[in-house]
């Protein structure tokens, strides 16, 4: 029997150290079908020159500016590679890979021709047995998505059974090429952040099972503390709830807990109290954010 072919996809943007670790990493893989696309996001840190060196045998492809995360894998996704493949991976450059975790997807995935999005189990890099996302759970009552077994210590609770999950994060999705054909590419508006939930959503809707792989395992060079102190990453989050809320269709209760229970309490506090002083910038980030909304402007947009 054939063994499904897989294309990767890693998105590069001045990311060149973790790339060539993730890239090292793929090596490994005991999976023996499988090719690599890396989409460099108009680099400038020689990204370009050291995988073409490093290693040659990677399709490499150049956008010249930076499409984010949906539009470098978009337009990968594109490429003649992913039209006679079965499967694709999207793969962020800042993980490092166990060598059967794609084979264990891959045997999860062909055991249903329904199952059409899988995830692995992903931990913390720096925290090697702390679960940073075992799947992804939608809070439809409050128009909220959250990792499954967040900071969690890996003690066996997730067991061996793949499990049925509401999203899995593009850190590392595998979706079958016959499920893109039918729900379309990630949606371009997002720019980044939000953009698989909602692809999963469209899956779901379409009557495709997402499901994580609690025994496939890869690491993510990922800082929560410093992702939270972002202000460009606050606007997206914001921004792209909203935009999320919108494309699937939430309820009027979702829309209430986002926009008065959660968005305008935080704003009063970073406003008024003393206490987040500190929280200006992500204040006027969040205000944009609102209004970039409102005014139907989505897409990269940059947080001075």
């Amino acid at each position: 029997m054939k063994t499904p072919q897989v294309v990767i996809i890693l998105v590069n943007w001045n990311g060149i150290t973790d790339t060539l670790a993730c890239l090292a990493s793929l090596e490994q893989l005991d999976y023996p079908n499988y090719q690599t696309i890396v989409i460099d996001n108009g680099s400038k840190d020689n990204s370009v020159k050291q995988i073409r060196t490093h290693y040659p045998e990677v399709t490499l492809f150049e956008t010249g500016e930076n499409l984010g995360f949906v539009g470098g894998n978009n337009i990968a996704m594109q490429h003649p590679l992913v039209a006679k493949t079965d499967y694709v991976l999207l793969l962020n450059n800042d993980t490092e890979v166990a060598p059967d975790f794609l084979s264990l997807l891959v045997e999860v995935a062909q055991s249903d021709k329904k199952i059409g999005i899988v995830g692995p189990t992903i931990y913390y890099f720096d925290e090697p047995e702390t679960i940073w996302s075992a799947g992804g759970g939608i809070d439809w009552n409050k128009g909220m998505t959250h990792m499954v077994n967040l900071n969690e210590l890996d003690e066996g609770q997730l067991g061996d059974t793949p499990r049925s999950m509401d999203f899995v994060t593009g850190c590392a999705l595998l979706i079958k090429r016959l499920v893109i054909k039918e729900v379309g590419l990630l949606d371009p508006r997002f720019f980044a952040y939000y953009e698989e939930a909602e692809w999963c959503v469209r899956t779901t809707r379409a009557g495709f099972k997402i499901l994580h792989v609690p025994s496939s395992k890869i690491w993510h060079k990922i800082s929560i503390v410093s992702r939270e102190a972002s202000p460009q990453v606050h606007y997206y989050m914001v921004r792209n709830r909203l935009l999320f809320l919108k494309l699937s269709q939430a309820s009027l209760r979702a829309w209430l807990f986002t926009c008065l229970r959660n968005y305008t309490v935080i704003l009063i506090n970073w406003s008024i109290n003393p206490k987040w002083r500190h929280k200006a910038p992500q204040r006027r980030a969040m205000w944009r954010a609102i209004f970039d909304y409102m005014r139907g402007r989505f897409g990269r947009v940059d947080i001075s």
